[in-house]
């Protein structure tokens, strides 16, 4: 049990990595990000997440830099304050499940170039797919946070969050992250769930949520009030619709409380000033959001996902689709046992959906990647599959119940060739011996492969 005293409340910016990710797709250059570095250094936040997420392939695929070196400038330009990242556990930056000696590596050279503070999620919640994560992160002596995917369903009652958080502490995390991607924890919701965790827990908890459906203020105040020990904000020229709630209002509103953050708001203002003329810079890459999204309070889809769902019917030109495969995904993940809709369930979830309304037929043709979730090889979903949808994936592959990476060949030195007869085919320096680049390559192949013939 806590019992400790209340303290200032702790603020982690966003700005750097899911404020860009969210507001602008990842498409802030380094260049118009170090300027500014200084002066957020100067804040005091309890840590500034920049690096993870979308970045990594971000870096390689649109903005022609390496994302190690990106951490480093930011780590270089930030010394005083604590370098976040967010880490989706055995899937690493990517889509799929990697091999132990690929997460260690990559974990340890993170350490190496400067993240202070791992984030780790897993887009099931199974503990499974968390736990060589958060040991490597405690081996390389730096703080392990394991974040609960925050979503509704008939299976995720109040229990179940409050027994994964145990099952997190018994892990030895450092703290607990209620990671609301979708922005739909309700303010109540979150007060209750955050003071029952504190009679349980005695680690620190921490909380990420959305503006998009126009709860995240209200859900952060009431946290507050329960006991909360931090919080995720953006600068608030950087804030709100696809974003969070903006920093200076979430410090202003504890100023005057026991819970006061201790931050100045006017060494902020220069911040957001700064930021202004950045989303400006960066305006074409902007959602259409111009104020909240309620849609997914009811569908549960995230407004990331409906924006990349709008965009890929559009190139097929079947636009005409839209509304119908919206109503379509809810019946999808109910059909797959409840998952949450992150990445990359989301992904996997949307595209079925989208052939269901095709193929004018459910499930007339599944995807790989259905039949892998279905059958655990993205590790335990948190329901019980349609019986109809079982029989049927179960068709073309077996179910397993073991861990997901242990079914996984350890080929990392098969890779290595791969990437070193690329170089030889292209006239390259032999780029398989950075084990920086070679990382890169193991998650994104192509991405990586384009941005090294750029270096030539």
């Amino acid at each position: 049990m806590n019992t400790s005293s209340p303290k200032k409340l702790g603020i982690t910016e966003v700005v750097l990595r899911d404020g860009n990710q969210s507001l602008l797709a990842t498409r802030i250059k380094i260049e118009d990000l170090l300027p500014i570095a200084n002066a957020l250094d100067q804040i005091g936040y309890w840590s500034i997440e920049s690096w993870g997420g979308a970045t990594f392939d971000a870096c390689l695929r649109y903005l022609n830099e390496d994302p190690w070196e990106r951490l480093r400038l930011f780590k270089e330009a930030m010394p005083n304050t604590k370098q976040q990242m967010l880490l989706r556990g055995q899937n690493l930056l990517g889509y799929k499940h990697f091999p132990d000696s690929v997460v260690e590596k990559f974990i340890n050279r993170s350490s190496e170039n400067g993240i202070d503070v791992f984030r780790i999620f897993d887009a099931l919640n199974d503990v499974n797919n968390l736990e060589f994560s958060i040991k490597q992160v405690k081996e390389n002596s730096k703080h392990a946070q394991a974040a609960m995917a925050y979503t509704v369903s008939p299976v995720h009652k109040i229990e179940y969050w409050l027994d994964l958080a145990k099952k997190f502490e018994d892990l030895g995390v450092d703290s607990i992250a209620i990671k609301d991607m979708s922005g739909i924890l309700k303010p109540y919701v979150a007060f209750e769930m955050i003071s029952q965790l504190k009679e349980i827990i005695s680690v620190p908890i921490h909380m990420q949520t959305h503006a998009t459906a126009g709860l995240s203020t209200a859900t952060n105040l009431k946290a507050v009030e329960a006991g909360i020990d931090n919080v995720d904000t953006s600068i608030s020229s950087m804030s709100l619709t696809y974003g969070h709630s903006p920093t200076e209002s979430i410090v202003s509103s504890f100023e005057d409380s026991e819970r006061a953050t201790g931050l100045d708001l006017l060494k902020l203002q220069k911040v957001a000033d700064y930021f202004k003329k950045v989303r400006v810079k960066y305006s074409e890459f902007e959602g259409s959001l111009k104020g909240v999204d309620t849609q997914m309070l009811s569908s549960q889809v995230p407004g990331g996902m409906l924006s990349n769902l709008e965009s890929q019917l559009k190139e097929l030109n079947k636009i005409n689709l839209f509304e119908d495969v919206i109503k379509e995904i809810p019946k999808v993940r109910k059909d797959l046992g409840f998952p949450p809709l992150v990445t990359p369930v989301s992904q996997i979830v949307g595209a079925q959906a989208m052939m269901n309304v095709s193929e004018k037929k459910p499930y007339n043709n599944l995807s790989k990647e259905t039949i892998n979730l279905a059958t655990g090889h993205y590790g335990k979903l948190p329901g019980r599959i349609n019986d109809e949808l079982l029989a049927l994936v179960e068709k073309n592959q077996e179910t397993v119940s073991v861990r997901p990476a242990d079914l996984i060949e350890d080929d990392i030195e098969e890779r290595k060739e791969d990437l070193k007869n690329f170089c030889v085919q292209n006239n390259l320096k032999d780029y398989s011996k950075n084990e920086e680049y070679l990382l890169c390559f193991i998650q994104f192949p192509y991405s990586t492969t384009d941005y090294l013939k750029s270096l030539a």
